[in-house]
């Protein structure tokens, strides 16, 4: 398949509703889903389309309690800019499996990796998560 950089490409929109984000991010969700046999054939990954979906499932959950219709808007933004890139064969396929495929957060580290660290920061989370703690509490 040849390269058509404005075969994807997408006008830049702001959410008016968190009723139309909605749609928008649906809809967004729906073009990665049905891409994931494609994405598998353009980068002859050794994974199912089924796992690519499960992949793309866990990255929309991550931002599932957004509420803020802007923030929205950025994160669609950015999905629609990684869906282009993805489908134009723009990444590599180390970019493909590590960005797309790969787990996000924090390699388990064990107590000794911690204590060398000088702080425990399992115990501790940011202020600015809003998420307090359990053992905190």
């Amino acid at each position: 398949m040849s390269t058509i950089p404005a075969r994807l490409a997408r006008s830049a929109r702001v959410s008016s509703t968190p009723e139309e984000a909605r749609k928008r991010v649906i809809q967004l969700y729906r073009d990665w889903y049905r891409s994931a046999p494609e994405i598998c054939s353009l980068y002859a990954l050794n994974v199912t389309p089924q796992f690519v979906r499960h992949c793309i499932r866990n990255h929309f959950e991550e931002h599932r309690y957004v509420t803020d219709t802007r923030v929205i808007d950025v994160l669609i933004q950015k999905g629609r800019q990684e869906y282009q890139e993805t489908l134009n064969c723009w990444k590599q396929l180390d970019h493909v499996m590590g960005v797309l495929l790969a787990p996000r957060g924090r390699p388990q580290r064990t107590f000794l990796q911690k204590f060398y660290e000088g702080r425990d920061e399992d115990a501790v989370l940011p202020a600015a998560t809003g998420i307090v703690h359990p053992k905190a509490v």
